[in-house]
């Protein structure tokens, strides 16, 4: 059982900037590949970002691409999301997860494990 837990939600203005963090517990993180989610309450959880297990590949959803980063750090057992130019359309709560398949996946039902999630409201 690999434990999830997401950080550096909070508020911020549009146009600026947050960091997310996951810490995964447990030895084996670099076995995993890891994405991030995002949920309002009147849609499905969206894909935001995957990186490969050595952090040699990412895979972004169109909506962010281009101004976030997915990044992971092994050694510290920690993947994050750095988001830059934030928009309203951003407003959701943030969910790391743990896929152990190999290849990057948008796909939610891949994913094994999930983190409580992490809100971030984004003011216009």
């Amino acid at each position: 059982q690999v434990q999830l837990v997401e950080s550096g939600g909070g508020l911020v203005q549009a146009g600026g900037s947050l960091r997310l963090s996951c810490a995964a517990s447990g030895r084996t993180f670099s076995s995993y590949t890891m994405g991030w989610f995002r949920q309002t309450p009147d849609k499905e959880r969206e894909f935001v970002a995957a990186i490969s297990r050595s952090g040699g590949s990412t895979y972004y959803a169109d909506s962010v691409k281009g101004r976030s980063t997915i990044s992971r750090d092994n050694a510290k057992n920690t993947v994050y999301l750095q988001m830059n130019s934030m928009k309203p359309e951003d407003t959701a709560v943030y969910y790391c997860a743990a896929d152990t398949a190999v290849g990057l996946s948008g796909y939610a039902p891949n994913y094994d494990y999930w983190g409580q999630g992490t809100q971030v409201t984004v003011s216009s």
